[in-house]
């Protein structure tokens, strides 16, 4: 049978049909998964070392410090995210620049419950992270509770997981509740030699904290213990000898890395021979740029030569390279030392800024400002809420009046979200550990190496 349908029929018929396919194919693209939620960070699929490519920060120029509710500006971030291939930089352009000031400043807590102020940090401030001591935790059960409201806290307000971080070093430095049997100390570990009872004890000092929902260890300490008056290293050092620090530093390094736990390697450039306190005033060491690189530099060099993630720099004043800056907020030290020759572009922390070293001779918001522009990420504040308060508002004027750039701002915060998304932080609530496996294996591995 012949069609009554005439050419110019047939030719309306398949221009509808283009049009029906045309509008299905731009409703599909619209409904596909976009960028990911907030609250996650962007998966890490690289394979490769810690330290990777560094962002230039260029992306963020020009962008303004409006809040989160400015319009204008969330438009401009999602347009600049979405043209950029690095799901870093993504992440990093949805922050409003209070969010990426917060993420600059690492906070300890008084009490054992999350306060009004604590929650005030998170909720108001959007700090990066906090860090708990012997006097935050109480027992298994306080400690898993509060970590857990914590991590509750920040997703309910925030885009970025917390650094949740403490010193678990082993021997007399440990923060872990009496339920857990003590490890040796440090000194005792590098007696034995054994880079397998080094890698194993950092196994569960990472266990320890993993079980709990922590995710950062401020160890371990690779300060060469040169000084035998040295008044607060001693026998948290594994020797005398760069070499033996060196081996089993880095080998705790890699079992608490293991572990899904951020190891942070201390105190650079070396703490080792001192003979002032830096908890209680500023330490004078007089060795020039040759004899730190013979010796007390050597463990930090191989643990960077081994992908460390997280440098902490020490309290201290090298009149021979810096007459005028402690290491803390010397750029000679941070920039020129660490970052060029050294070559580590990962994340930079700074010791406890409210020690005595830095307290009783400098201010603090200062500090903590020249110490981001040196070079630095983290500015820790482990004691008091003001200074907490001070160091944030320090940062912020800066950023502000230009001292601290939008690139330099960028490229700093790049740095803590690329650490974050390496190790798959989350806010996500922590089942607690298994205290009596723990204990077993702690005193199976004591036995084995005749240290109990």
């Amino acid at each position: 049978m012949r069609s009554n349908t005439t050419p110019q029929t047939r030719l309306n018929h398949a221009g509808r049909i283009v049009f029906c396919l045309l509008m299905v194919l731009v409703l599909a693209t619209a409904c596909s998964p976009g960028s990911q939620s907030s609250g996650e960070l962007p998966r890490d699929t690289n394979s490769g070392g810690a330290n990777g490519e560094q962002n230039t920060g260029e992306a963020s120029q020009g962008q303004s410090s409006g809040s989160p509710g400015n319009s204008e500006n969330a438009s401009n971030s999602a347009d600049t995210a979405s043209s950029s291939s690095d799901p870093v930089e993504q992440w990093l352009n949805k922050l409003s620049t209070e969010e990426k000031i917060g993420q600059l400043v690492l906070l300890g807590l008084d009490g054992t419950t999350p306060d009004k102020t604590v929650r005030s940090f998170i909720q108001e401030d959007h700090v990066g992270g906090l860090i708990f001591y012997k006097d935050n935790i109480q027992d298994a059960k306080q400690a898993l509770g509060l970590f857990n409201d914590l991590k509750q806290l920040n997703r309910e307000h925030a885009q970025i997981p917390l650094l949740l971080s403490v010193d678990e070093e082993g021997g007399k430095v440990s923060r872990m509740p009496q339920e857990f049997d003590g490890l040796p100390t440090a000194r005792k570990i590098g007696d034995t030699g054994s880079e397998e009872l080094a890698k194993q004890v950092g196994g569960i000092l990472g266990r320890e904290l993993a079980d709990f929902g922590l995710n950062m260890n401020f160890a371990p300490v690779l300060d060469v213990n040169s000084n035998p008056d040295n008044p607060v290293i001693g026998n948290r050092a594994f020797g005398t000898e760069p070499g033996i620090v060196s081996q089993m530093g880095i080998a705790v390094m890699k079992g608490i890395r293991e572990q899904g736990v951020i190891p942070v390697i201390k105190h650079f450039p070396g703490h080792g021979d001192t003979s002032v306190d830096s908890h209680l005033g500023l330490p004078v060491v007089e060795h020039d740029l040759n004899r730190l690189r013979e010796l007390e530099l050597i463990p930090f060099t191989r643990a960077i030569d081994e992908g460390a993630d997280v440098v902490m720099i020490a309290h201290l004043l090298l009149p021979k390279l810096d007459p005028e800056h402690p290491a803390s907020f010397s750029e000679v030290t941070i920039h020129d030392l660490l970052r060029q020759e050294l070559g580590f572009d990962g994340v930079v922390i700074s010791d406890d800024m409210t020690m005595g070293a830095i307290t009783e001779h400098y201010d603090i918001g200062e500090a903590a400002v020249e110490f981001i522009q040196a070079g630095g990420n983290i500015v820790l504040v482990g004691h008091d809420y003001d200074k907490g308060k001070q160091v944030l508002q320090a940062i912020r004027t800066a950023v502000d009046e230009g001292q601290i750039t939008a690139d330099m701002l960028d490229q700093r915060v790049y740095n803590i979200l690329e650490l974050k998304r390496k190790y798959e932080l989350d806010d996500e609530a922590a089942k607690g550990p298994d205290s009596e496996q723990i204990n077993k294996d702690i005193r199976g591995l004591l036995k084995e190496y005749k240290l109990k």
